[in-house]
């Protein structure tokens, strides 16, 4: 099943952002959702997050609505925002523990899964750090801990790579892969796109709100006549495309 998007129409304040906008991440899938600054990513994920409420359509994870059970969908994922949030005055340790009893999960079984987690970004020695201390990639790095670590059928990241070396890339490609590969699913942001096609089965492109394309890395390269290596050339040229004025 997975995650089903359809007619999703919405925005902030009364502004509507979103106009129809409809997509799949299936069980077993990796999607990025790409397109230009203000064309209603984060809008879109925080539609999906349930910080928002949708004027119009409908989000479903695994038969789950997120409107008529908000409290059962939001159980079913896990979330990375772009910019990492940490309580200053937790310990590294601490976070963790609570971010697991909050979802019941606070367990010595479960732990040794963070503890693996912990092993693989390079944080094990830093469990009694303050935030303080944590350089950017290690915030990043936390964060994706706490995600990974909730094994949720739904893992949604923004920007998963923004101040990561390229080990901790790797990392993040790997465990991404394993969700999908476990039966859960992946919605991402990126901006690296030649990067992504190694491991993202479709890209889903907004612009102005609404859904451009929804296919396979190639044929998004094909549709914008560029070879997978160059993909990220791709925003060039729909910035082109936009300052022309073509639809």
């Amino acid at each position: 099943m997975g995650l089903k998007i359809k007619n999703l129409s919405g925005g902030y304040a009364g502004n509507r952002i979103l106009k129809n906008v409809s997509f799949n991440v299936d069980n077993g899938k990796i999607v990025a959702l790409i397109g230009l600054n203000g064309a209603g990513k984060s809008t879109t994920m925080n539609h999906i997050i349930g910080e928002l409420q949708p004027t119009s359509g409908t989000i479903v994870l695994n038969g789950t609505n997120i409107v008529q059970e908000p409290t059962a969908f939001k159980s079913k994922i896990a979330y990375i925002p772009e910019q990492p949030i940490l309580y200053d005055e937790l310990t590294l340790a601490e976070h963790l523990h609570l971010m697991l009893a909050a979802h019941g999960l606070d367990d010595d079984e479960t732990w040794e899964n963070v503890l693996s987690l912990l092993r693989r970004f390079r944080l094990e020695d830093k469990l009694h750090w303050l935030p303080i201390h944590f350089s950017k990639g290690m915030r990043q790095k936390v964060m994706l801990v706490s995600a990974f670590m909730l094994q949720a059928p739904l893992l949604i990241v923004d920007e998963p790579f923004l101040g990561l070396d390229t080990l901790a890339q790797r990392d993040v490609v790997e465990l991404m892969r394993q969700q999908a590969n476990q039966g859960g699913s992946v919605l991402m942001t990126t901006h690296l796109l030649s990067s992504a096609t190694a491991f993202v089965d479709e890209f889903v492109v907004l612009r102005d709100g609404e859904v451009q394309f929804i296919g396979t890395p190639t044929s998004l390269a094909d549709s914008y006549q560029l070879p997978l290596a160059k993909l990220d050339d791709l925003f060039d040229m729909m910035q082109k495309e936009s300052a022309d004025g073509v639809e």
